[in-house]
């Protein structure tokens, strides 16, 4: 059947961003995947992103179960039966859509495990269409697929029970042509550190030709919590190499900054941000120019958050005196340091309340006074994470805190977008070495807000001693987590005290904090082109993607 594009539906005479994809008849493309026996249908819808399409899948089709149409409607939530299915659906399901769009990848990138799936229905198009037994269509399969692992931890890996893998695949490993054992073998993940169970991430590295962390250190976690898999290597030669995370330059920085790389950088920053020379010349920006610029986006901030604030209060009733108040926290022309992201245990968003009475000293100072905006969300499931937001949350109502600190709710791109470029410090205090890679504070680097962070996931290979601060040491070994907690908390208190604050409040004639701004100036020089997405996807490219696809 020939497969057409839909482009019918407009938004005020545009093309529309979002288009389910038809048929030539113009009929919805769909395809079928097997889930426990039942043949549910998958639909396909095309996003345009630039120049770039982007495929979703969508099971929300009339004539499936109540129970299959809602396998795509959200992302987490459901028990380890939901997860299953929608890994089916994204693997299988994906490359058979693929196909049904006349696509043909040369190579699959499994971008964490929960794609792997893909790799076997790879195997199973080559023994379809070439009559391979399964180790030569793996082999085939394998060349052409790579891998990338997000987690340094065992435990973030997606394992399933024998018996669930048995319910969804018993028919699909005949037509891979191997044994029920033989099947359960490609999953064995123990060796990765795992539980019992069929493990994805297994799955994805013995169907994969090369496999990536996603930063230097990452990796080397990665290369010895693997080291069981290779045991006759060293741990070194386990072959897992870096590409370190980055971010896209147009989305994260503001348009105010944007406009002032433009009159002194010229239009290479945009362009090419990976290229050497792309930021080399952020000194000749004017200390008086960039300074407005970060004052402008701290006064920004400050406006947004208290209309947030006020927002909050309202939807709960709260009384006009409070109304008032939120009216009028925080300062403009106070020094702002940011934390936002994902509240997951290990980031230790508590870890600045670990000596009250210190913290009060440092927001209270008359003279040089601090102030914090703290926002994020936890995992549905993730009990231990909301409680560390209740935690911020009550502590940003506490005598000595209150007016100090704001907690803003319902965080998504738009909040971060304020924060990354409004706060002059961004705040990361993971547990090393928990931190995979985290780019939040590449957002601010480039925006010019220095990072004060644990030496962990990308801050480990972007801290150069000019560009920022780091918390704690390295190499450091803790008896403890307690202990490990009071001695990075204890180095976040000195860092602030003696390096962060006296830095930021020493001004010349001008009311320019004229150190501060070479730590700036450091910061977008150095973060924004080594942390770029163009840099990410050039390391890709000629990493993995161009030997695979050789």
């Amino acid at each position: 059947m020939a497969v057409g594009i839909s482009v019918k539906v407009e938004v005020r005479g545009r093309v529309a961003a979002v288009s389910r994809v038809e048929t030539a008849e113009g009929q919805p493309l769909e395809v079928a995947v097997e889930l426990a026996g039942r043949t549910v249908r998958v639909q396909i819808w095309q996003v345009r992103v630039g120049r770039v399409s982007l495929f979703l899948l969508d099971t929300n089709v009339p004539g499936n179960a109540p129970a299959d149409q809602d396998v795509t409607d959200q992302l987490y939530g459901g028990d380890r039966e939901t997860r299953i299915r929608q890994e089916i659906v994204l693997g299988i399901g994906g490359l058979r859509a693929l196909k049904a769009l006349g696509i043909e990848p040369a190579v699959c990138h499994m971008n964490e495990g929960h794609s792997a799936f893909l790799a076997l229905e790879r195997v199973r198009l080559l023994r379809q269409a070439h009559g391979l037994d399964f180790a030569a269509a793996a082999e085939v399969a394998r060349a052409g697929n790579v891998f990338t692992t997000h987690t340094p931890v065992p435990a973030g890996f997606d394992v399933f029970e024998p018996a669930l893998m048995r319910k969804y695949f018993a028919e699909y490993v005949a037509e891979l042509g191997l044994e029920w054992d033989d099947f359960l073998a490609l999953g064995e993940g123990e060796s990765l550190g795992g539980e019992p169970g069929f493990n994805m991430a297994m799955l994805a590295v013995n169907l994969a030709s090369r496999v990536n962390g996603v930063s230097q250190l990452h990796a080397a976690v990665t290369r010895k919590m693997w080291h069981a898999k290779w045991p006759d290597l060293p741990e070194a030669e386990v072959p897992v190499e870096p590409v370190t995370n980055g971010i896209h330059v147009g989305s994260w920085i503001s348009h105010d900054m944007a406009d002032l790389l433009d009159r002194y950088l010229g239009p290479l920053w945009r362009e090419d941000p990976a290229a050497d020379e792309a930021f080399a010349r952020v000194d000749d920006i004017p200390d008086a120019e960039l300074w407005n610029v970060r004052e402008l986006r701290r006064r920004r901030l400050v406006t947004f958050a208290r209309k947030r604030l006020q927002a909050q209060l309202e939807r709960r009733g709260a009384p006009e005196s409070k109304l008032d108040l939120a009216r009028e926290v925080l300062r403009p022309d106070v020094l702002t340091i940011g934390f936002a992201r994902r509240f997951a245990t290990y980031k230790r968003a508590s870890l600045l309340f670990h000596d009250l009475k210190r913290l009060i000293e440092i927001v209270d100072d008359t003279d040089r006074p601090v102030q914090f905006v703290f926002a994020g969300k936890a995992h549905p499931r993730d009990e231990p994470g909301k409680d560390f937001i209740r935690e911020v949350y009550h502590r940003s109502h506490e005598a000595g805190l209150a007016g100090h600190l704001v907690f803003v709710e319902d965080y998504d791109m738009y909040v971060a977008r304020q924060m990354v470029a409004g706060v002059d410090v961004w705040l990361n205090t993971p547990r090393r070495p928990m931190e995979a890679s985290g780019t939040s504070g590449q957002k601010a680097g480039l925006n010019g807000s220095p990072n004060l962070s644990i030496l962990d996931g990308w801050w480990a290979e972007g801290y150069n001693g000019k560009n920022g601060w780091a918390i704690g040491e390295a190499e450091a070994q803790y008896s403890s987590e307690e202990a490990q907690n009071h001695a990075d908390a204890s180095s976040l208190y000195d860092i602030l005290e003696q390096e962060v604050i006296p830095t930021f409040y020493e001004r010349d004639i001008k009311g320019i904090p004229y150190k501060w701004m070479k730590i700036v100036k450091e910061s977008i020089r150095t973060v924004a082109p080594q942390f770029s997405m163009s840099r990410m996807v050039k390391e890709y490219t000629h990493k993995l993607y161009v030997p695979s696809m050789e």
